[in-house]
């Protein structure tokens, strides 16, 4: 036998072995990878005189099975539906696929899926010119791309990269000149500004994750971006909207942009611009125009998680008055609640009796008052909200039982918004806790859905769960297990959920859990707060009679025609007063212009220092409102007597600007403009 030690050459070779092996398993050879896929070809392509439009079919060109076996045949829509926007939708041709509800989200139809060939007059054109929008496409390998008729720009172009459409991976890149300046893609925070960089990651997928963590997936979903470069010295701006509700990851390398998405179809629309006001003007009129808020929206909000009776709240607002620093509107986080519970009172701390008489008093002042409420219901066979939920057969299930979660009550089930019994009862629940407390708005939290827990959950026998006066409450106290063992839970390809690929399942509702009518929480995953908000804006419209004011966390494409938005669970530092603006202006090119941050901080104790300078900032926020953690200081503007000063100055300035702010909301209303624009 010869041996390793006394052959230097083996050796040699049975090294390299043993680095490639490892090598390849870690990721590090990039050319170890097998292909995704080699792309398509079109076989047939007819105008659709009923329809408008163009439909093809694309047939596989060559199988490969890496991320599952490809969809052989695929039909080609387009469309110009307006004289500025074109829309090119890719599916299966012989299956329908998951798309975000027409009920969520109007917009023009799209042919059914018929398995068969469309009849029609052949088109044989090398282009698809609409007023504006050019169309062009190749046959082997087929792609397509878009180009400005005036100009002859091109703004998106697949040349470059195979088609690749999977059931649970969909492919596809454009490419982009090297002065392209792109914004958008959310929701996240970036360190670096409005502008999106380069090789920074872009994954989309709603998620409960502190806006602490830069370049990230946040809370909502909003697959849009903007592209503005130079032509002839001019800046001429387009955008793209990939509408598609499944968890993507969109890698932006300066010369290309590629998605990668797991599930559903491709279904684009090119808005043509030219500039970022007609953007989002194009943008809202085919996604909702924003919500027109009430005039007293646009005063200055106070509210603190961690008020713990009303004798607190009516001590802040006393506070405000003695320093004479305006105050609009007064909130509560969940303290108002009993033991967390949704659509109560806690009777010791909130006796509805003297919290009706201090409403009566603020009302007569001409305050409002706005509470929370997140979506988990506890499960407590004498809570009355429970029990008419499990009555009308409305929460989300996981093998044929309503999925078990846990939040602040402790062991919940979630309301399915995508049910229509889920969103009458939730109607009958807003107008049973009006009826209680007249409350002038709602807020609708932790409802990506945040889930303390992860995986298939019982309730545990030898504890209690909620831990009796737990300092982590956020802890997962049930008894759960990972759900490994279906596609939808462990999808072949991972996005980079969380920045770090975690489990699409972590810490939200599992993916396999299914909706009103089989619909997977794996595909309606990022509309649980869009649809949370519809069914809250129809509640209130229909009892109020006015203009409702609802504040979301999570949001999807169209929300801001249902409610505003504030960027969420934030932190008392310089440098995140300066990354909310850039986050409130990417909501201004997602078309929710009603838009915030919590000012001084969440958590941890900002400085006075800092909350002089962010008041100064916040006051002119379209939605401005301090708000902080139980565990912080307090930090309400009447705290220090420096920041009482600054809050005078800024928010007199604002109160002198509050009918031009209010004529920005409704030219918001009716152009989609934003409030805040650079």
């Amino acid at each position: 036998m010869l041996s390793i030690s006394h052959s230097p050459i083996l050796s040699y070779l049975l090294w390299c072995v043993l680095f490639l092996t490892l090598a390849s398993s870690n990721g590090v050879l990039a050319t170890a990878k097998p292909e995704v896929g080699f792309g398509y070809k079109l076989v047939s392509l007819v105008q659709l005189p009923n329809w408008g439009g163009l439909v093809g079919y694309l047939q596989l060109k060559q199988r490969t099975s890496t991320y599952g076996p490809d969809i052989p045949r695929l039909r080609l829509f387009v469309k110009h539906e307006t004289r500025e926007r074109v829309r090119v939708q890719i599916t299966d041709a012989d299956k329908q696929r998951w798309d975000v509800p027409y009920n969520l989200l109007p917009r023009e139809p799209a042919p059914p899926v018929t398995g068969g060939k469309f009849t029609g007059a052949p088109f044989t054109a090398a282009e698809y010119p609409g007023e504006e929008l050019v169309f062009t496409y190749g046959r082997d390998p087929f792609w397509f791309a878009v180009h400005r008729r005036s100009t002859r720009q091109p703004l998106f172009n697949t040349s470059a990269g195979a088609l690749v459409f999977k059931d649970q991976y969909l492919e596809v890149s454009t490419a982009l000149p090297k002065d392209a300046a792109l914004y958008g893609l959310g929701e996240n925070t970036q360190p670096g500004g409005i502008r999106l960089r380069p090789n920074d990651p872009y994954t989309i997928y709603t998620t409960d994750i502190s806006a602490i963590n830069l370049n990230t997936d946040l809370y909502g979903s909003h697959p849009v971006y903007m592209d503005l470069r130079s032509l002839d010295g001019r800046g001429v701006a387009h955008a793209v909207l990939l509408l598609n509700s499944n968890g993507m990851d969109v890698f932006y390398r300066g010369t290309s942009l590629t998605y990668k998405v797991i599930g559903g179809l491709l279904d684009f629309y090119f808005f043509a611009g030219p500039t970022p006001l007609a953007i989002v003007d194009q943008y809202t009129s085919m996604i909702g125009r924003p919500a027109p808020m009430p005039y007293w929206a646009f005063g200055f909000h106070q509210c603190r998680w961690g008020y713990k009776n009303l004798s607190v709240v009516e001590g802040v607002v006393e506070g405000y008055r003695n320093a004479q620093i305006p105050l609009d509107v007064i909130w509560n986080d969940d303290d108002h609640m009993d033991a967390a519970k949704d659509f109560t009172l806690d009777p010791v701390n909130y006796p509805r009796r003297k919290l009706l008489a201090f409403l009566d008093k603020i009302h007569a002042q001409g305050m409002k008052y706005i509470v929370l409420i997140d979506p988990g219901i506890a499960v407590n066979n004498s809570y009355g909200v429970y029990q008419r939920g499990m009555a009308r057969d409305i929460f989300i299930k996981l093998d044929g039982k309503p999925y078990l979660a846990q939040v602040w009550p402790g062991p919940v089930y979630f309301p399915d918004f995508l049910n229509p019994n889920g969103v009458s009862w939730w109607i009958d629940e807003v107008r049973r806790f009006h009826d209680l407390v007249p409350v002038d708005g709602l807020w609708i939290d932790m409802n990506e859905a945040s889930n303390f827990c992860t995986g298939k959950c019982t309730i545990p026998k030898t504890h209690q769960c909620p831990i009796p006066d737990s300092k982590t409450p956020w802890e997962c106290c049930l008894d759960c297990k990972n759900l490994t063992n279906t596609r939808w839970d462990e999808p072949p390809y991972k996005i980079n959920a969380s920045g770090q690929t975690a489990r699409l399942g972590f810490n939200t509702i599992a993916t396999s859990a299914t909706h009103y009518n089989g619909i997977l929480e794996y595909n309606a995953h990022s509309l649980y707060g869009f649809s949370q908000a519809i069914a809250t804006h129809k509640a209130l419209q229909g009892l109020q009679g006015e203009r409702p004011f609802i504040l979301t966390r999570s949001t999807f494409v169209g929300s801001g025609a249902y409610a505003a938005h504030w960027t969420g669970d934030n932190k008392g530092t310089w440098e995140n007063l300066r990354y909310s603006i850039s986050t409130m202006l990417n909501f201004g090119i997602f078309g929710m212009p009603m838009v915030g941050a919590d000012i001084c901080g969440f958590y941890p104790s900002p400085t006075e220092e800092l909350c002089n300078r962010w008041i100064e900032l916040g006051a002119f926020y379209p939605f401005s409102r301090d708000h902080a953690n139980f565990a912080s200081p307090r930090q309400e503007l009447y705290v220090w007597e420096s920041v009482a000063k600054s809050a005078r100055n800024a928010l007199g300035m604002r109160y002198k600007l509050l009918s031009y702010l209010y004529t920005l909301n409704y030219q918001a209303h009716l152009t989609g403009a934003p409030v805040a624009r650079p």
